[in-house]
């Protein structure tokens, strides 16, 4: 009980002297993880479309040569970025550049983190909205195409809306993801939340306290995503009982739906 006390003694002063730049670390990265993971959902839609643009063999050579050089090309970058750690990818971006290019070429740390991020979080994505193309039923594909819909009519308002919705788990995921490892950015200078950790234990020597601290910050971030995220799923699954609003005698006594009378204002203070 002694430690515990002391702990929490330690860690009430950690905060009480720091608290501002902590919370400013953790808007950082907030702001960084939303941000790259929208972008980064940009990318993988695109790209994941892409992947899935169908060719056939009677096809225009140039159109069947390009579709195949776009496919590698993806192919190459989802591989890279997925089987690399981002920290390195922080390194070859901001310091590499100006390596090959010379310091014109070099990125200031907020550009560079934003851009890291983001593309690291395209690469994930573009398979995971391959992934849910691929596992939309071809049968809705074919009616499409049956009623005179050209594949890019097809994808946008058949495919993809069901798409964007089934992803939207792996979407939430993404984000968690990146709220925790944006904490790799501090190798480039970028002052996010495990940054200003690494700060307050370099001037104050208060490992543990400020780690308490960090964990308990994180985990309120993610939770609060995860609240935020099913609460969107469940408005995007619309309401439970969709029988048509109608008080035709017909459609009633034919079973096909069904009608719930309002009742009224004297009715429901009785």
């Amino acid at each position: 009980m002694d430690k515990l006390s002391q702990l929490i003694q330690d860690v009430s002063s950690t905060w009480a002297s720091g608290y501002s730049q902590y919370l400013t670390g953790a808007g950082k990265t907030i702001l960084l993880a939303v941000a790259a993971t929208a972008v980064g959902c940009i990318i993988g839609l695109a790209c994941g479309v892409l992947q899935t643009i169908p060719y056939a063999k009677d096809d225009n050579p140039v159109k069947k040569a390009l579709l195949m050089v776009l496919r590698a090309v993806i192919r190459i970058y989802v591989e890279v970025f997925r089987g690399t750690p981002m920290i390195l990818q922080a390194v070859f971006i901001f310091f590499g550049l100006p390596y090959f290019f010379g310091n014109g070429a070099r990125l200031d740390v907020t550009p560079a983190a934003y851009l890291v991020v983001s593309i690291n979080t395209g690469a994930y994505m573009a398979e995971t909205v391959r992934g849910g193309i691929m596992s939309i039923d071809p049968g809705q594909t074919e009616g499409a195409k049956a009623i005179g819909m050209n594949h890019f009519k097809t994808m946008t308002s058949v495919i993809l809306p069901q798409t964007i919705r089934n992803i939207i788990p792996q979407i939430g995921n993404n984000l968690i993801i990146n709220i925790k490892d944006t904490s790799v950015m501090f190798i480039i200078g970028y002052t996010e939340l495990f940054a200003v950790h690494k700060a307050i234990v370099g001037a104050k020597f208060v490992y543990f306290p400020s780690a308490v601290i960090e964990m308990a910050m994180y985990l309120c971030m993610t939770i609060v995503c995860s609240v935020l995220l099913r609460w969107w799923e469940r408005k995007l699954d619309g309401p439970q009982n969709f029988d048509i609003a109608t008080t035709d005698t017909l459609a009633l006594t034919s079973g096909m739906t069904t009608y719930v009378k309002k009742e009224r204002k004297e009715d429901m203070h009785r």
